[in-house]
């Protein structure tokens, strides 16, 4: 059996923030950000704009370049940190209703920005199922709604968007589609990225007993350090377990969080810059969405055909890490 990725999608909100715009709000500059982050612009999802709508929206670009109905789906599993509701309904229902995939199952996966990553191997194995041939895996934010604009050092980092993969089951021996997953967690370090949020600590809590809104907390060091790592051990697990070399693999697509940390990382393998896919120059750091819209935006450019082995790498809060190796 083999899990085939038959189709790929994205939803890019239409307001653009550049450096320079966003200076005018936070203090900061265009040269402090970009020599820091590697970011020159972000996008933000419009007032009224849900993070189901941009699921939607590249959840039917997908199915559209699978040539697929939303009723040929069974199953769809959304990664995201910022969920329509915190707690339920899942985002993953939400979208099933607008897109109409009446015979699918839907949950949400949390594992903040490896949560594609994670998203992914869940679904390739509840497509082991025998009922199941079809799976829509989504990575959706709208991390505009939770920055904390008075952090200038964090809220320049993040943006919104949307990426979908169609995954589909083939009972026929192929070499392509999803060969290798590497999945790990190191919960001692969640306190270094977390989302703050009122009390839940007190059983009859009112309102007056409520703090500030939730928001994105980090401690940019920690996270360096261990994205650094944590992109270091993907690499060096999934070549071990897959048997492909560094020079087999067409294009590394790591979870677009900052570029000085994909650079340190392929430093270290002497990795050359044009077998790296980076855009978040442009998009900044989507969380769970990037790597789908990034993966998305090399086949829509051409530069992803038909073969080409692809490594995708997440790593984020949890702290969760750990990648996949595709074949296109």
């Amino acid at each position: 059996m083999s899990i085939l990725i038959t189709g790929s999608g994205a939803a890019i909100p239409k307001i653009r923030m550049t450096n320079d715009e966003l200076s005018s709000r936070v203090e900061t500059n265009d040269e402090w950000i970009r020599s820091h982050t590697g970011i020159g612009a972000r996008r933000f999802a419009e007032d009224g704009v849900l993070t189901s709508d941009l699921g939607t929206e590249a959840a039917r670009s997908a199915l559209a370049k699978a040539g697929l109905k939303p009723e040929d789906v069974d199953l769809i599993v959304v990664a995201t940190a910022t969920p329509d509701y915190f707690g339920f309904p899942s985002t993953a229902c939400i979208i099933q209703d607008k897109i109409g995939a009446v015979n699918a199952a839907a949950l949400d996966v949390n594992a903040g920005c490896t949560g594609f990553i994670y998203a992914l191997d869940v679904a390739s194995s509840m497509l082991a199922a025998p009922s199941r041939k079809t799976a829509l895996v989504i990575g959706a934010e709208t991390l505009s709604r939770v920055v904390d604009w008075s952090d200038r050092a964090t809220c320049v980092l993040f943006g919104d968007g949307a990426g979908a993969f169609v995954l589909q089951k083939s009972e026929t021996a192929d070499d392509r589609g999803i060969l290798n997953s590497w999945l790990r967690a190191d919960g001692s370090g969640y306190k270094s990225l977390y989302m703050s949020q009122p009390d839940r600590d007190k059983t009859f809590a009112r309102e007056g007993d409520y703090g500030k809104p939730m928001s994105i907390v980090m401690d940019g060091k920690k996270v360096y350090m261990f994205a650094v790592k944590a992109i270091t051990d993907s690499i060096e697990a999934l070549l071990a377990e897959s048997g492909f070399k560094l020079q087999d693999i067409r294009w590394i697509v790591p979870h677009q969080a900052n570029a000085r940390i994909v650079q340190a990382a392929a430093k270290r393998f002497g990795i050359a810059d044009d077998h790296i896919y980076m855009n978040i120059e442009e998009y900044a750091n989507t969380s769970a969405a990037s790597i789908p819209i990034a993966v998305n935006e090399l086949a829509d450019k051409g530069l992803l055909v038909k073969g080409d082995l692809v490594m995708m790498m997440g790593f984020g809060a949890g702290l969760t890490y750990g990648g996949t190796v595709i074949r296109w």
